[in-house]
């Protein structure tokens, strides 16, 4: 077993050093024929050149515009300068119990409600995906459904998501010490909730942007818009020169709360959780030295031309005619589909050769074997990354990436101790897991974090990041008074085992 662990070692170092291994031979050879040139030599090369001057003069200018050419056109770096979570107050925190009984008041508030087709098993239900949810009795529910009789309004949903925007903003301007008037790009993403005038403008409205600013406010595309609006504002910031861009991903609970008995609409009740980020970019080259992350890579994958993968995650009425967001059982197929296309984009521009020669033959392998090999060899990408942030949609889609990516317990730690925290707070929950790894201190210059979200349509969309420093947790960060709490072990069937786990990163 040592042997072929060695034998493995070996193989990745020589192919991921195979040019430096060849250089040095080179270098060695070249140098031993430079020794022994004469100064006649150097007469009859000086003289070549005379002969070709004109040759000389051309390749040296088409040298030269090539370099221009490539410094004009190369990508401009874009750095992540900091980036704020939202942390509610501590009235709104909502244990199991609190969650149900607040379901329980919904529905019968509701006016639409037929009392003799209630049915009493749904609470029970209720309570056991709550309790194996992987979600804690601290997350934070919205003011309007936390109040006694809940208020279902759309002024309460309007308050829920004015609270976290403002609040996020609030806490990164104060942070970053940057002037609202010198932000040149806003994205806001919100799915569920997409108010007149749009969230984008009311952010304008309450921080004083300046008018010609470039906004766009991103709706109904799921828990994956946060890396979408990411990649919108780095393309922008490619255009656009010597700003910023700030990048806005929240979701709203009070609208979004499904009061029916259709069991697979009521799942995502017990999930979603209030939460939201905001985040600072900048492509000024000054900025690299206060900023945090540089962004290396975006990748996004859209498998929403395939009618189960667009109609898996879907709002709709059910039959009683009230709304809420279906979870088909085909979900979990079309995830796994559609991560498998997103890592197979994402692998080549991140993982070392030699992982990327060992996918190529076993790829070659079975397209010309099918029937002999069943599966592609799974790269090992803890070689290229260091740090994993996969979305907080529930214990079900962190396990089945933790298996499928080969990795382990500590890998996924940040995105378990985010969901058992702060619940699945959609878009902006890739942020509190990065938030998690900065406040255990694991976060070192050079390292490279993953951040994978998947959505509705169906979506997986993935972002790179490269450390500039060692980052330590920016002030007011949300898990600066629970951090020593952190990771907790969950048994097989609830979320209320809460037992310190100790390794050697906390």
């Amino acid at each position: 077993m040592r042997w072929s662990v060695n034998v493995k070692l070996l193989y990745r170092y020589v192919l991921t050093n195979f040019f430096n291994l060849c250089l040095f031979p080179l270098t060695a050879f070249l140098a031993g024929k430079a020794s022994k040139l004469t100064a006649n030599d150097l007469y009859h090369f000086y003289s070549l050149l005379q002969q070709n001057l004109v040759t000389v003069i051309i390749l040296f200018a088409l040298i030269g515009f090539g370099l221009v050419l490539y410094i004009v056109t190369r990508p401009k770096p874009v750095y992540l300068v900091d980036y704020a979570c939202y942390l509610p107050p501590p009235h709104l925190k909502v244990s199991i119990s609190k969650v149900i009984d607040a379901f329980y008041q919904i529905r019968k508030a509701d006016p639409l409600r037929n009392v003799a087709c209630d049915d009493p098993s749904s609470l029970d239900f209720l309570r056991k995906i709550q309790e194996r949810s992987g979600l804690g009795n601290e997350t934070y529910g919205p003011e309007g459904l936390v109040d006694v009789p809940p208020r279902k309004t759309f002024a309460a949903a309007r308050e829920e998501t004015e609270q976290v925007i403002n609040g996020a903003l609030e806490n990164l301007f104060k942070n970053t010490k940057v002037n609202p008037r010198e932000i040149g790009i806003l994205v806001v993403n919100s799915s569920m909730f997409n108010p007149t005038p749009s969230l984008s403008a009311m952010v304008v409205n309450t921080f004083k942007l300046r008018s010609n600013i470039k906004s766009f406010n991103l709706g109904g595309m799921g828990c994956s818009a946060g890396v979408i609006a990411i990649d919108l504002a780095k393309d922008l910031l490619q255009i656009h020169k010597n700003t910023y861009a700030l990048v806005v991903s929240t979701e709203n609970i009070t609208q979004g709360i499904y009061s029916g008995e259709n069991r697979s609409m009521m799942v995502s009740n017990c999930l979603f959780r209030v939460g939201g980020a905001a985040i600072l970019l900048s492509n000024k080259p000054g900025d690299r030295r206060r900023s945090k992350y540089k962004l290396a890579h975006t990748v996004r994958t859209h498998t929403g031309a395939d009618d189960k993968s667009f109609g898996c995650v879907k709002q709709e009425e059910d039959e009683s005619g009230k709304t809420g967001v279906c979870l088909s059982k085909d979900i979990t197929n079309v995830a796994g589909t559609t991560v498998k296309k997103n890592i197979t984009t994402l692998g080549p521009l991140v993982l070392p050769l030699s992982e990327k020669f060992l996918f190529f033959v076993t790829f070659m392998a079975k397209k010309l074997m099918k029937d002999k090999i069943k599966n592609y060899y799974v790269p090992d990408f803890k070689l290229a990354i260091d740090h994993f942030c996969i979305h907080a949609g529930g214990r079900a889609v962190i396990d089945v990436l933790e298996k499928n990516l080969g990795l382990l317990p500590i890998d996924v730690e940040a995105s378990r101790s985010t969901l058992h925290r702060f619940g699945n707070t959609s878009s902006s929950s890739i942020w509190y897991e990065l938030a998690y790894i900065e406040a255990k201190g694991r976060m070192e210059k050079g390292n490279k974090v993953w951040q994978i979200a998947l959505g509705s349509g169906f979506k997986c969309n993935s972002a790179v990041w490269v450390a500039l420093r060692n980052v330590k947790p920016s002030a007011n960060s949300p898990w600066e008074d629970c951090i020593d709490r952190y990771p907790v072990e969950l048994d097989s069937d609830s979320s209320k085992l809460e037992t310190p786990v100790t390794n050697g990163r906390s």
